[in-house]
């Protein structure tokens, strides 16, 4: 196998199922940048749970499955408190992998036990939400339910939910198929490279009167020369010395014709994308050629190597079965999307009455169609969240409130709820400040009297206006560093130390002033 240039990026391998531990680069779910990959558990041994669509399965190094008790625990990592909404996710969860390890004829009759999060803003809702697909590893998509309108209005139509969530997952599918085939591909862009940057010698017109045996002695000359040259270049290349090296390749251009006339119509979105397929697919790709450096050379070549070695029709079908099978579908703010009790039945509130009628199919068991074929919403996992702070989840049509039958009321975060979401989490705020200005050699502290009386500002801000939960700390800190994350690079200090008289101090005239209180914090 040939060297590899050390900046080419080396992908890891990640488990398919979706309901496994894992950690990988890029898990759904909008992980926060620099997470660190939770840690492998141990729990019941493996099953020999079968996929539908014929999906590859499991890849070599497998981790184990959690316990309803182990996914707590990994939530408690990011998320204070909130112990009833943890325990009822990770027996959803939990419950995936138990339906794979029973009989096959009962198997399809157990349905998903949807999850209605009712609670303020900026209690964890979301945060839970998307934590969870990440420790599932499974295609998870966010949506706002007040994005979406009645069939025949201008807007989304609820069924784009189920579009997005197979696009990830194909996404997802087709990064884990790349790290089994990016060592060939890695090998074949070196020989592209090699090809570029040293042609082979063109074969000498033969001339009168010249021996065969001369001929052939020349030719072996000139390919052993070329072979030895081909091999100092392969060494450069795997040390980095031609990275900034021009050289001409040609990249495919696929010749699409834009189609204008379902621009700004949501509800034409999946006709527009499949004609755009299929008429893409009649006209022959495009070669472009493009001077480049080796280094971005090598990531063009690389995405075409892939595209050669990968089998997109394997990739589809495990792409179908993990969304069908694991997927995630956190529908955000549906309370916005149901008409207050004696609000009358007239204007806007018919149209959330019929964007719950349109929903309803989607959640209790439909097939959508998607450019890569159907896709059967019955196993995937629904969890709902809003505030109702004006309507009530009885609202909700009778129908859907049928579909979620497990509810979780989350509590609003207290002083000390917030002492601990700065202290303890893996991805709290003051961690993040300390990373930032660890970046410009500088040390940041903070004393604990800092930390309680930011807390104790953040639940003062919060009672007296709106209650934005623990979203208010990010106002505060703000705020507090704002002249320190200004200053730091042209100081020259190496440490600052953060205490409670310096909160007073730069935040107390904006707690005296009801104005400055409204539009800073």
């Amino acid at each position: 196998m040939s060297p590899r240039h050390p900046a080419a990026p080396r992908r890891t391998r990640r488990p398919a199922p979706g309901w496994r531990l894992g950690g990988g680069p890029d898990a759904v779910g909008g992980e926060a940048p620099g997470d660190p990959p939770p840690a492998r558990l141990s729990g019941s041994e493996a099953g020999d749970g079968k996929p539908r669509h014929g999906a590859t399965g499991t890849t070599e190094e497998e981790p184990e499955e959690l316990t309803p008790r182990q996914i707590v625990a990994e939530l408690d990592k990011f998320v204070i408190g909130q112990a009833a909404a943890k325990r009822a996710v990770a027996i959803a969860l939990r419950n995936r992998w138990r339906r794979w390890r029973i009989e096959e004829d009962i198997r399809e009759e157990i349905l998903p036990n949807n999850i209605l999060l009712i609670g303020p803003t900026g209690v964890g809702k979301t945060e839970i939400a998307r934590r969870l697909a990440r420790l599932a590893q499974a295609p998870f998509v966010k949506v706002e339910a007040s994005k979406f309108t009645e069939v025949g209005y201008v807007g989304r139509d609820v069924e784009s939910m189920i579009r997005d969530l197979l696009e990830l997952s194909v996404n997802m599918v087709r990064s884990e198929r790349t790290a089994d085939v990016e060592d060939e591909a890695w090998d074949n862009v070196d020989e592209r490279l090699l090809d570029l940057l040293l042609p082979a010698p063109k074969r000498e017109p033969e001339r009168e009167g010249e021996r065969p045996a001369e001929r052939a002695s020349a030719e072996e000359e000139v390919q052993r020369r070329y072979a030895e040259t081909r091999e100092k270049l392969r060494q450069q290349l795997a040390d980095g010395k031609l990275e900034k090296r021009m050289v001409e390749v040609d990249v495919a251009v696929q010749r699409t014709p834009p189609l204008e006339i379902f621009t700004n119509q949501p509800f034409f979105d999946e006709t527009e994308s499949s004609l755009q397929d299929m008429l893409g697919g009649l006209l022959p790709p495009r070669r472009k050629r493009r001077k480049v450096t080796v280094e971005e050379a090598r990531e063009l070549l690389f995405q075409e190597e892939v595209g050669k070695l990968l089998d997109m029709d394997k990739v589809i079908s495990e792409a179908l079965d993990r969304a069908e099978n694991t997927g995630i579908v956190f529908v955000d703010e549906i309370d916005k999307i149901v008409a207050p009790t004696g609000g009358g039945g007239t204007g806007p509130d018919i149209s959330r009455e019929g964007v719950q009628r349109d929903l309803l199919p989607v959640v209790e068991g439909s097939n959508v169609p998607t450019k890569y074929g159907m896709v059967k919403t019955d196993h995937i996992l629904f969890l709902a969240a809003g505030a109702f702070h004006h309507a009530k989840p009885s609202d909700l049509i009778p129908e859907l409130q049928g579909r979620f039958p497990i509810r979780v009321e989350l509590s609003t975060l207290s002083e000390q709820d917030f002492v601990r979401i700065l202290r303890e989490p893996e991805n709290a705020l003051l961690k993040q400040y300390q990373a930032l200005l660890g970046s410009d050699g500088v040390k940041l502290t903070f004393a604990d009297a800092a930390i309680e009386e930011v807390a104790s500002i953040a639940t003062r801000v919060n009672s007296e206006m709106e209650n934005i939960g623990a979203r208010r700390l990010h106002t505060v800190l703000t705020t507090l560093l704002e002249d320190v994350l200004f200053e730091v690079p042209d100081s020259g200090r190496k440490q600052i130390d953060i205490t409670r008289d310096y909160v007073l101090e730069k935040l107390g005239p904006v707690l005296k002033s009801p104005d400055l209180t409204r539009y800073i914090l």
